[in-house]
Formats: structure tokens, C-alpha cells, sequence
């Protein structure tokens, strides 16, 4: 029994095209790997996510922590995503599954953004990149806004709480605080 070419050439598109999904993000600085709905729930309940939030969601990949905070719980999410096929993805389901509304997808580079108008930012990155993402967070986030991580704490934070169990935690009142040595993060 022979593979016919047509059919030959579909799976080595479709081989290249799961790849390039899971591996190419590797290029961009994060591998991808999807959040299990317990860590999705845990995250949001930890930051206790509501309608009145703003949720940075950095590193969206394809959009498990944007649509369970968007539909579940009412909040605005601002989803980030460097990765063309995965924002496409993230397009797609805003636009097939909603809320249109309360969900602004942003392709591009999460340590150029403004953070200032966020209340929560959910992050699940490589520590080098938590590292690198840390100060750009002292320095814009307001007073009670929190900081909810998965598998990787941020460095130099202490957390509010930690789930063990799903490797969740939480930092609350992170913005910077100017001394006279410069910016500290608060307690």
C-alpha cells in the first residue's frame, strides 16, 4: 500500500505547520506550553479577578487565561502575543467565540508596553524573561495591583501566596517605591 503525493504532502504540511506551532516560539524567547484549566482557575482566583480588573495576559499563546477572564469573570484582558500563528488563533476566537468587546489582542514585544493601566498581570515565562520583565513592573504597576505567576516566581519578589500544587504565585503591591537608592519594590 503506497501513500498517495497529495496525501504524502498534507501531513508533511500539517507536520511542519505542529513544528513550527510548538517550537517556533523558541525563536521569540518562551517555548509554548498550554495552561491546564486548574492553573488557569488558579490564577484567576488568586488574583481574585473580577469585572473592574485589566488583565495583562503576557504570552498569550492561544488565549486560555484571556477568555476565562474575559467570559468567566467580566474583566478587560489586554492578551500579548509575539508569535504570528498563535495571535492569529487569538483573533479567531475573539472573533467566533467573543467577548469582541472586552478582548484587545496585541502582537508584538511584551517589554514594550505600558503597564500602567493594568490591575492584574498573569505571566507564565522562562526566568529570564520574568527577570527582565520585573523592573518595567516595579515601575508601572499602581499599588494594588497584583502579579500572578505560573512554575516561575519572579526574581527578587516575595510572594503573597504560593500554590504548591499547581506551582501558582501571587504578588500583591509590587509597584516601586522611590528612595533615596532608587526604586524598591513594595512589601
Amino acid at each position: 500500500m503506497s501513500i498517495s503525493t497529495p496525501v504524502f504532502v498534507a501531513a508533511l504540511v500539517a507536520l511542519l505547520g505542529l513544528l513550527y506551532f510548538v517550537f517556533a516560539s523558541f525563536a521569540f524567547g518562551a517555548g509554548y506550553q498550554p495552561a491546564p484549566r486548574a492553573v488557569v482557575r488558579r490564577m484567576l482566583e488568586f488574583a481574585e479577578v473580577g469585572s473592574a480588573d485589566t488583565v495583562y495576559d503576557l504570552g498569550a499563546g492561544t488565549g486560555a487565561i484571556v477568555f476565562a477572564a474575559a467570559r468567566g469573570r467580566g474583566a478587560r484582558v489586554v492578551a500579548v502575543e509575539v508569535e504570528p500563528i498563535r495571535v492569529l488563533i487569538l483573533r479567531l476566537r475573539r472573533w467566533f467565540g467573543g467577548p469582541r468587546e472586552r478582548v484587545d489582542i496585541r502582537w508584538g514585544n511584551l517589554f514594550h508596553l505600558d503597564f500602567r493601566p493594568a490591575t492584574v498581570v498573569v505571566v507564565f515565562l522562562w526566568p529570564e524573561a520574568m527577570a527582565r520583565l520585573r523592573p518595567l513592573l516595579e515601575d508601572q504597576l499602581a499599588g494594588g495591583a497584583r502579579v500572578v505567576s505560573h512554575w516561575h516566581p519572579v526574581p527578587g519578589w516575595t510572594p503573597t501566596e504560593v500554590d504548591p500544587l499547581t506551582k501558582v504565585y501571587l504578588y500583591r503591591g509590587v509597584a516601586a517605591r522611590v528612595g533615596p537608592s532608587g526604586p524598591t519594590p513594595a512589601a
